[in-house]
């Protein structure tokens, strides 16, 4: 068995060649697929955050939505970038958002990926310090975030309070109790991938990674997921650790399904510099009828390494399609791998 959930962008544009136009239709239609793809046994719904952008920027709001809306589905994000989060404001939000979905929240977070903006987390009150680099910083803001969501008691009460407090030190409060277990970190090294093993949180790996020794794609990321597994083995966790990969994967069933993929098939692994520093490998996409399909994703070896697999989803072309692109995954695909 694998789960399987959907990633959304939330991109919107004014274009009249887009069925999400503004950022409201966004936010909505990202409610809306969340409920169509529980209703099709679908077991992830996930969304991308990025700043500045005509895309999902504040995840909270979205995900205590989509927990009102829906009773099962896990509901989680790929990533929030850390650089730009008041890390005990976040454990508000995020307790709060956890507590109204019934402790289904399955965050991601991450330093981040490149920006709109140059140095956006400035415009956001947030520098790193001296001798740090922004990632640190972020790194830094997820550690003080895990500590306080574990419950941390740390801030000293008013004796004179205009309600009573228990005794102690106060915690930030909402306090979900579980949600420490159900944090992600995206990593794209190998590096990261064993610092989020000690931490104990779970393993996201998208479809790009640092190009750290020239092999495939899909190889580089088993290798990582391997190193990952190794570190959280030797960190003692009792817990069993989760890694998702994410893919562009579309099961061409209709003649709609090949007027948008069956031409455009990114079908071999790119590089690219992301920054002046960092060489990074993307990862193909998949476009095919569903038995090839099986055949080409019984080769991918990140794929088959994850117990997760998030399905990006041109959310663009609206609910309704997008709907149909689970369906088809999970009625021609899944099953063929024994996914299902």
């Amino acid at each position: 068995m694998k789960k399987i959930g959907f990633l959304s962008f939330g991109h919107w544009t004014p274009s009249p060649y887009s069925q999400t136009r503004t950022a409201g239709d966004a936010l909505t239609q990202g409610i809306d697929l969340a409920v169509a793809a529980e209703e099709l046994g679908a077991d992830g719904a996930y969304f991308r955050v990025h700043h500045f952008a005509r895309q999902y920027a504040s995840p909270f709001p979205l995900l205590a939505a989509i927990g009102a809306r829906t009773s099962r589905i896990e509901i989680g994000t790929g990533v929030i970038d850390m650089r730009y989060e008041n890390p005990l404001y976040m454990a508000e939000d995020s307790g709060a958002a956890d507590l109204i979905a019934g402790e289904r929240l399955q965050l991601g977070i991450s330093r981040g990926s490149p920006e709109q903006v140059i140095e956006g987390w400035r415009y956001f009150g947030y520098e790193p310090g001296e001798g740090a680099t922004d990632a640190d910083m972020a790194r830094a803001h997820t550690e003080t975030y895990l500590k306080i969501i574990e419950g941390s008691q740390f801030a000293e009460p008013n004796p004179r309070p205009m309600f009573p407090n228990p005794p102690g030190k106060l915690r930030v409060e909402p306090y979900s109790a579980t949600l420490r277990d159900r944090i992600w970190w995206g990593s794209s090294s190998l590096a990261t991938a064993r610092w989020a093993a000690g931490l104990g949180m779970h393993l996201q790996s998208s479809t790009l990674k640092n190009d750290e020794n020239g092999k495939p794609f899909h190889v580089q990321q088993r290798e990582q997921i391997e190193a990952y597994r190794e570190a959280w083995k030797e960190a003692g966790h009792e817990r069993e650790p989760r890694v998702s990969v994410s893919r562009s994967i579309f099961a061409l069933v209709n003649d709609e399904d090949r007027r948008y993929f069956g031409l455009d098939r990114q079908a071999s692994d790119q590089i690219g510099n992301i920054d002046e520093q960092t060489r990074a490998i993307f990862g193909r996409s998949y476009a095919a009828e569903p038995d090839v399909l099986i055949d080409e994703l019984a080769g991918d070896e990140a794929i088959q390494a994850a117990d997760t697999l998030l399905l990006t989803v041109p959310n663009q072309l609206g609910v309704d399609y997008n709907a149909h692109v689970l369906e088809s995954i999970l009625t021609h695909v899944a099953p063929g791998l024994g996914w299902r």
